[in-house]
């Protein structure tokens, strides 16, 4: 069969439930996601599948590399702060091999539009890791209009130059993205296929909509956006990129390259303030599966049996090493992966395996590890045991109830956490806010 071109489409605290295809009811203005849900429709759509991490850098570590961000320094801070502008120390090293840099190899040509986050020039930077082409802010977020990250410096650059633009972020990147495809239809027709890394910042703060320009003078003075913001205004942030999704869509058609190109949908974290995670419990920067079960959609027309739905447990470097299977890259022998192939199942989703999740945060000291049916959790000092298929909200501890279990999964957690760094006492923890902004569960 004929490598796929490959568009990984990355979007940014997205709930669970936030779209209509994984339970979201019509928001005011009708379907909040009807474009993203007719590619679940004609795809396939996972149920069981994860983040790498509950906050947005660390699990951009694995995308790119393809192997948990634990065993990079930095991914320990949780995430990357705007204040690390210079930091030699808190980034994607350019001599690690990545998603992007293995495609390349392999004859792709690669882009990111978006966000990148995974450190700052002249260290590091998307071109330095593999992408011929960057369109997108290196920051962890910013203004929509203004395009400022909450250092208040301005954040869009043209690869590694700074780049002034008008205009709405959401619809930029969808732009910017159609006019590649565009750009790259006459190579992908003769032979050389690509690959597009489009990572949106929406939902993300500040919650500002396509008409909202009005208030970016004010959220300049702090883009966590604490006294803003409501369901209606978020769900109105997805639908412009659910939107802009759909122009990408119209572009691949317009070009005959719809049937042989992989486009695969996720968020990076779950859900942050006005996000629905229903029926999970948690949120962003949680180890509870609201902060870390997350959407994840594949559509290829040309191999992925349309309308179906897959329990296969994954997470984010499972897919960026699907990615890398599909399009015949192949792992530098010095950075084994730790990402397994998915491609079995996207050719037949009754094809599962049993997949170990691990999962690590300094802040509270929370550890998971889902096996099967079955997750072993720790927030703070005390320690849970839940059977997720009958318990998804996490509400009923069977600890104390099957202690043997608890005592096996704990030291096979304590076992693979041995084989990462550990987290050094400098390693930042961002929250933005706290209870005393609003109240917590």
């Amino acid at each position: 069969m004929q490598r796929p071109n490959i568009i990984y489409i990355v979007c940014d605290d997205l709930g669970y439930a936030d779209l209509g295809c994984y339970g979201a009811r019509e928001a005011q203005f009708g379907p909040v996601s009807p474009h993203i849900d007719r590619l679940a429709a004609s795809g396939m759509k996972f149920t069981q599948g994860y983040a790498n991490s509950p906050v947005c850098s660390p699990t951009r570590f694995a995308l790119m590399t393809m192997r948990y961000q634990y065993r990079l320094r930095g991914a320990l801070d949780e995430p990357i702060s705007s204040r690390s502008k210079g930091n030699t120390a808190l980034g994607l090293p350019p001599e690690v091999p990545t998603l992007p840099s293995l495609l390349r190899d392999a004859g792709y040509n690669t882009a990111l539009i978006g966000k990148w986050h995974l450190g700052y020039p002249p260290t590091f930077g998307p071109q330095r890791s593999g992408y011929g082409e960057f369109f997108g802010i290196m920051a962890g977020g910013v203004d929509y209009f203004t395009h400022c990250s909450p250092n208040g410096s301005h954040d869009l650059y043209l690869g590694e130059d700074e780049h002034m633009e008008v205009g709405y972020l959401t619809d930029i990147f969808s732009r910017r993205s159609v006019d590649y495809i565009h750009r790259m239809a006459s190579d992908t027709k003769a032979g050389k296929p690509f690959f597009l890394s489009l990572h949106y910042t929406a939902p993300h703060w500040p919650w500002e909509t396509r008409d909202d320009a009005h208030i970016a003078p004010e959220v300049a003075k702090n883009l966590f956006h604490l006294d803003g913001g409501n369901i209606h205004s978020y769900r109105k942030m997805i639908h412009h990129m659910d939107e802009g999704i759909g122009w990408v869509m119209d572009a691949l058609r317009e070009h005959g390259l719809e049937e042989n190109t992989l486009v695969v949908f996720t968020s990076d974290n779950g859900g942050e303030r006005f996000s629905d995670n229903w029926p999970l419990v948690g949120g962003k920067m949680d180890l509870t599966e609201g902060g870390i079960r997350v959407p994840w959609i594949a559509h290829w027309p040309a191999l992925i049996p349309a309308g179906t739905t897959s329990p296969q447990h994954c997470m984010t470097m499972d897919w960026s090493a699907t990615l890398l299977d599909m399009g015949g890259g192949r792992a530098h022998p010095d950075y084994p992966l730790d990402g397994v192939s998915l491609q079995g199942v996207l050719r037949d989703p009754s094809a599962t395996f049993e997949r170990p999740l691990y999962w690590r945060m300094n802040h509270r000291q929370q550890r998971a590890l889902r096996v099967g049916d079955w997750k072993y959790l720790k927030v703070d000092e005390h320690e849970y045991l839940f059977n997720i298929p009958a318990d998804e909200r996490e509400r009923a501890n069977r600890a104390a109830r099957e202690p043997e279990r608890l005592v096996q999964m704990r030291d096979a957690w304590l076992a693979w956490d041995q084989t990462v760094l550990p987290i050094p006492a400098d390693a930042g923890i961002s929250l933005g806010y706290s209870s005393k902004d609003f109240p917590q569960r």
